[in-house]
């Protein structure tokens, strides 16, 4: 979540006009001008801050983008609020993508990447074309000498109760001689909402499609030499000699330099080869004669995090104690109707965007520009300042469309590389990292095993529940965030129960996000229908039963239950859950709450002739206020696949303190044969706070593995699951 944004007393709007004629308008943050504006924003004698709104006198319109496009809509997204407030017709509006940086820019900070999802950022949005309005309103009352209270606007214009038009355009220069209200004009009701809320195309789809439009890599700056680093291939090792003289001979190769080691670089350490194009780097790169140095001990591997966290949960006592409520342990040991203990084992992930990181850095005594996807450019602009000494507002970052995240562009890692490579070298750099550099060096989701243990009563109701994790956690202070969390479901939902985290210790970075919400998903929904079938009950009726029970919490994890009631059952509809399947077909469902929203998935299932098929799945999730329908539609989509392939195919592994995945290879993607062939995602309308529609994939892989225990009788609980699967059957 974003901090609030607040404009105090300050102008909330920066108003100039351009040669031409056009009205400009920008947020009043600070007073200095903003460095390298897009010339289509640009006007002849403009002097504000960053730019933001452009109304040409023939009434053509542009409006910024603030936060970083990768894939998650907000180049759509956020100008749809500033047009949705201006009452203009989409199909008039065109998008730019802004900067960020030099004068603190044209945007509130402390979210990253400007998210669309953050409900500061709407606010501000939305309120700045308020006050748009509110300007051109009282440009046309004037001309018109009529109280400003008896005009309207619609598409564009202005219009009189008499059914006298003018254009914004028309508006613009005696627009922007009028000062800003003292007292900000009000929004919009949402009933009132024409733009908002209705399926939008994706503003740049046609560039995309035909390859005009840039992403980060597309990007090159003149006489910037192209850097790629040989790091070391195992954790915490150190470089201790190398040999560049074969290196040195391609042709195109300018320089092989040895980085050094930084705290605010730490990953940085190795070599850099530049060269004046790609190829040379990377061919010079290859032969380089290097020796690492291993870190001291034996390498870290996989198997032995696996046993070591075997071992933890294996041992009667330890850990740290995250919830207790009741007696869990004298209830379980109680005579009870059923009982079920079950592991689940979950490897380390990679994120394997599409893009690999890269980033171009132009540095002088002046200065800073970077071009980079950096999904946090404030992040990007203290580490650009920590490692240069220059000051922040002397420091511009262009924020070109970049291909995915998956949250791995919240980490500017890359920006601190290309920041070392470039004051190495005295000039201007491209950083570009291979396939095999991403996963090799990534940020990783966790490793961990669940240890889940539960006793039924006559009743066939959990008596008693614990859930014991075993996982290499990110935060020291707090080893059980967003792994083990303490108002997760069915935490409150059964009286007795206690949860327990066994933290393992790892030198592999890791990362956050939707990923840990995944790892939890995955043990407590598979363990909830393997209790199902053991109990003869079925999996949504269990699950409905917990969740409506009246002495049950009103939230889980921060969320409404209700809520997420009834995505679960909106869903068991959509599956059509009640027929019976046959000829081999199964049904698995899961549902989850976390990070704001709920979501549940459905798959149908079958294994004909010794392959998995996945015919068809069903995804529900309320992720609160959407701006644009179609957009969330396909962020859920994108997130199902994407759980999918975790799932299915992909885990990261570690051999004497070496990640051994180096490509797709190894590393595969969800293809075409193994992807659902019907998939049906559903929004439901929602008044709460918008999030992260990527939170849905953590219903995905249960609900799959649930799926093909119907369909199979083989219950999966190490992933990933295919192959696990093929050697079970």
């Amino acid at each position: 979540m974003s901090a609030p944004f607040n404009a105090g007393r300050r102008r909330f709007l920066a108003i100039s006009l351009t040669g031409s004629g056009a009205l400009l308008l920008a947020p009043a943050l600070l007073a200095a001008p903003t460095a390298n504006v897009p010339p289509e924003l640009l006007g002849e004698d403009y002097t504000g801050v960053g730019p933001f709104l452009r109304i040409e006198r023939d009434n053509r319109i542009v409006i910024g983008a603030p936060a970083c496009e990768v894939g998650q809509g907000v180049f759509t997204d956020l100008p749809m609020l500033i047009a949705e407030e201006l009452d203009l017709d989409w199909s008039q509006v065109r998008v730019l993508q802004l900067p960020y940086g030099g004068a603190g820019n044209d945007f509130p900070r402390g979210s990253p990447g400007s998210d669309a999802t953050s409900m500061a950022v709407r606010s501000f949005l939305r309120q700045a074309g308020a006050n748009a309005r509110w300007l051109l309103l009282q440009a046309a009352a004037r001309e018109w000498n009529l109280p400003a209270e008896s005009l309207r606007t619609q598409a564009g214009e202005v219009i009189a109760s008499d059914g006298r038009k003018l254009s914004y355009g028309a508006l613009a220069r005696s627009a922007a001689a009028i000062a800003p209200p003292a007292t900000a004009p009000t929004p919009k009701a949402e009933s009132a909402f024409t733009i908002i809320g209705k399926p939008t195309l994706t503003a740049d789809a046609r560039e995309i499609v035909t390859g005009r439009r840039r992403f980060g890599i597309d990007h090159y700056g003149p006489g910037a030499l192209v850097a790629v680093i040989a790091r070391c291939p195992q954790l915490g090792g150190s470089l201790l000699r190398f040999d560049d003289g074969e290196a040195r001979k391609v042709a195109g190769v300018i320089d092989v330099i040895e980085l050094p080691k930084t705290a605010a670089a730490a990953q940085v350490a190795g070599i850099a080869v530049l060269a004046r194009h790609s190829w040379a780097a990377l061919q010079a790169r290859d032969l380089l004669e290097i020796e690492w140095q291993a870190a001291a001990g034996e390498g870290e591997s996989s198997a032995a995090l696996i046993a070591a966290a075997h071992a933890a949960l294996d041992a009667a006592d330890g850990g740290i104690a995250v919830r207790s409520d009741g007696e869990p342990v004298r209830i379980r040991k109680q005579p009870a109707r059923h009982r079920l203990e079950s592991r689940y084992e979950l490897p380390f992930l990679a994120h394997a965007v599409m893009e690999p990181p890269n980033a171009l850095i132009e540095i002088n005594q002046d200065g800073a520009r970077l071009v980079a996807s950096v999904q946090d450019p404030e992040g990007a602009t203290k580490l650009i300042a920590s490692l240069t000494g220059l000051r922040g507002e002397d420091i511009t970052i262009e924020l070109p469309r970049g291909g995915g995240s998956f949250g791995r562009r919240l980490d500017n890692d890359y920006v601190a590389e290309a920041v070392v490579v470039a004051k190495a070298a005295g000039k201007p750099v491209k950083l570009m990292w291979t396939r095999s550099d991403d996963l090799q060096h990534d940020r990783y989701r966790p490793l961990s095993v669940h240890a889940l243990a539960a006793s039924l009563d006559g009743h066939n109701r959990i008596a008693a529940w614990s859930h014991r994790c075993a996982a290499t956690p990110l935060d020291a202070r707090t080893p059980n965030a967003g792994l083990l969390e303490a108002q997760a479901f069915p935490a409150g939902f059964v009286a007795h129960l206690e949860q327990r985290f066994h933290p393992l210790s790892t030198n592999l970075p890791l990362a956050g996000g939707a990923w840990l919400d995944a790892l939890r998903a995955f043990a407590v929904e598979c363990f909830i229908d393997e209790l199902a079938v053991i109990s003869r009950q079925d999996a949504v009726k269990m699950r409905l039963a917990m969740l409506e029970d009246a002495k049950a919490p009103a939230t889980i994890h921060g969320v409404e239950r209700t809520r997420l009631t009834q995505v679960l059952r909106r869903c068991a509809q959509r599956i059509d859950w009640t027929t019976p399947r046959t000829d081999g077909r199964g049904l698995g469902i899961a549902c989850h709450a976390g990070g704001g929203g709920s979501f549940a998935h459905a798959f149908e299932v079958a294994v004909e002739g010794g392959q998995l098929r996945i015919l068809r799945a069903v995804c529900v999730a309320d992720i609160g206020r959407t701006i644009n329908p179609r957009n969330a539609q396909e962020q859920v989509a994108g997130a199902t696949l994407d759980g999918l392939a975790a799932t299915l195919h992909q885990a990261i592994t570690l051999k004497d303190g070496r990640v051994q995945q180096h490509n797709l290879q190894d590393y595969p993607l969800l293809r075409l044969g193994l992807s659902p062939r019907s998939t049906e995602i559903e929004i439901i309308d929602s008044t709460a706070d918008a999030v992260d529609p990527a939170l849905a994939s953590a219903s995905a892989g249960p609900a799959l593995a649930n799926a093909v225990y119907a369909a199979t009788t083989v219950r999966v609980r190490k992933l990933p699951l295919l192959p696990e699967l093929m050697r079970l059957l």
